[in-house]
């Protein structure tokens, strides 16, 4: 049986947990009360645009990781080794695309809020639109997921309820992010990642150190699994091309289009911050195959070795049971806080961007001479109210067979129509609003009946079945659709994503051919001539100029999936 920390936990490591608690809580209201002078929608919703590049490259990667990573990326690595890693990897590449490409517009453009800058490229229907798919989003994916990965490894480590941990873990974080705004969620989130780091780079170090170093511990695994990219028929289900095809997908929209992420760029102080932020968190990206993925790895080499008792109940366990047998009295506290940081700054950060969205681009809508000061209460409620939803939505997520298979699931079917609306919109002038927004909705409805079907795929009816059969005749095999013949359901989730992506292009495409678009002053301004013009901007000189730095991201990458990518 696992051993929880509730019944070994030192009086040492208890003190470290709850000075951190107190102590993050505190600094985030700090935060609030340097703005109270500042209550306008600018200081409150986007930091005044005061944010530089290395609070806005941490704030990135802090708001991005959860505990839902330290947790299920350890699962996934105990089972399948390093091949989920590419969700981070990958992430690099699509910071590149924002770096060049998406953050010049948006600061352009002046918009507080994403759904803001596609009204001003298509339509204010769009706009109205992507409001409720972020708020949507951001509830159930960035908050739910967090709180429920987080009451797991709760209950392991501390034997505390479910539903006590959800709660309390969503009435801290939303206490100062309710009373501090975005400043707050900042602020904490740049301390946060130091403590996250620090904690998971202890559970990699010493574990190698157990296992006798890399050498010893490549041997003690079946070398496939120190291996990235893996091909069709794998044991990981993530053949290489569904990562090629169908990460772009995801990573644009989470990395380039989703409100969450992308409002610490639009706090920048200038371009150049909006461009290097988003670089150095591309940078810090390397680190989880490492400190989040490996760990699972190097646990299951320690058991192989016989190191640590084969006494793993099931995989999700992993991240408790190598804290629980590996660390000293102190450094558990300190993995303990990093696993809290991890999930308050993502809670965090996403009800902030939710205040945001419902403020400016919803309520403001209906009443448009509502001051700020007023915005700022309405943020604060819907905050409040926010988080109710995602308690009630969290439990929920057992549902999946893995909280990181079960979170990127939900991503592959409301991403496809956000990401080609998007793209489309920055790179081809004759995207029009009204192809834009048919589909916005359609992609939308195509997204969650495929949501459905993967839900109940067990209990699909056998209407559907028959008629997902035809399919399969008439486009075969070859292009990924697999039925299994009256069960349903079963087309991966990274493969879903690219074909509803590629129906969701061909639909703006064929309608912004029948409906061009009418541009306005503004919106000609939103679209780039030529993809080259996004590097006309000189930068900064040096080693921070953001071309250099993009470039040097790029290869680096490159790298590093040649090394993982060959079997040791």
């Amino acid at each position: 049986m696992l051993t929880t920390v509730a019944s070994a936990m030192d009086p040492v490591d208890l003190v470290i947990i709850v000075v951190y608690l107190v102590g993050i809580v505190t600094i985030g209201c700090l935060a609030g009360y340097r703005q109270r002078r500042t209550t306008g929608g600018q200081g409150y919703f986007l930091a005044g645009k005061t944010l530089t590049w290395p609070v806005i490259g941490l704030a990135l990667f802090s708001t991005n990781i959860s505990t839902v990573h330290l947790v299920s990326l350890a699962e996934e690595g105990y089972t399948n080794g390093l091949a989920y890693g590419n969700f981070e990897w990958m992430a690099a590449f699509t910071l590149i695309i924002l770096a060049l490409f998406f953050a010049p517009f948006y600061l352009r453009a002046g918009v507080t809020t994403l759904p803001d800058f596609l009204e001003k490229r298509y339509s204010r229907p769009c706009r109205d639109w992507l409001a409720l798919l972020s708020i949507i989003s951001a509830i159930f994916i960035h908050i739910g997921f967090s709180l429920y990965a987080g009451a797991v490894v709760l209950e392991g480590m501390f034997g505390i309820n479910i539903w006590t941990s959800i709660i309390l873990t969503a009435v801290l974080t939303g206490l100062y992010t309710t009373i501090g705004g975005l400043l707050a969620v900042v602020f904490t989130e740049s301390i946060q990642t130091i403590v996250l780091v620090a904690g998971a780079v202890c559970v990699t170090v010493i574990g190698l150190y157990h296992a006798g170093g890399w050498s010893e511990f490549a041997t003690s695994v079946e070398p496939v699994k120190l291996t990235v990219l893996r091909p069709q028929g794998d044991s990981s289900n993530l053949p290489w091309y569904s990562v090629f095809l169908g990460y772009p997908i995801i990573g644009i929209w989470y990395w380039c289009a989703d409100q969450t992420i992308v409002q610490r760029v639009l706090g920048a102080k200038d371009t150049n911050h909006a461009r290097v932020g988003p670089l150095f968190a591309g940078f810090i990206k390397i680190l989880p195959v490492f400190i989040f993925v490996l760990p699972g790895l190097i646990c299951l080499g320690l058991v192989n070795q016989g190191k640590l008792p084969n006494t793993l109940e099931h995989p999700r366990y992993t991240y408790s049971f190598m804290i629980n047998n590996l660390l000293p009295v102190g450094l558990k506290g300190l993995v303990a806080a990093a696993l809290l940081a991890a999930l308050m700054s993502t809670v965090s950060g996403a009800l902030n961007s939710i205040a945001t969205l419902f403020s400016f681009d919803i309520y403001r809508r209906w009443r448009p001479m509502t001051p700020d000061r007023t915005l700022v209460v309405i943020g604060r409620i819907v905050t409040f109210i926010a988080m109710i939803a995602a308690i009630l939505w969290s439990p929920l997520v057992s549902h999946y067979p893995s909280i990181f298979q079960g979170i990127n699931a939900v991503i592959c079917y409301i991403a496809p129509p956000i990401t080609v609306v998007f793209l489309f919109g920055v790179f081809w002038r004759r995207a029009s609003d009204k192809a834009a927004f048919v589909t916005l909705w359609l992609g939308s409805l195509m997204g969650f009946t495929v949501f459905l079907l993967d839900w109940y795929k067990e209990r699909t009816p056998d209407l559907i079945v028959k008629l997902l059969e035809s399919i399969e005749g008439l486009i075969g095999r070859s292009v990924g659709f697999d039925f299994n013949h009256g069960t349903g359901w079963t087309v991966p989730p990274m493969m879903a994503t690219f074909y509803l992506a590629f129906l969701c292009s061909t639909i703006l495409i064929g309608l912004s051919l029948l409906k061009p678009h009418q541009h306005t002053d503004e919106s000609e301004k939103l679209v780039w001539n030529n993809p080259i013009d996004a590097l006309r901007e000189k930068g900064w000189k040096g080693f921070g100029n953001y071309k250099f730095l993009a470039a040097l991201l790029f290869v680096v990458m490159i790298l590093l999936y040649i090394k993982f990518s060959i079997k040791p």
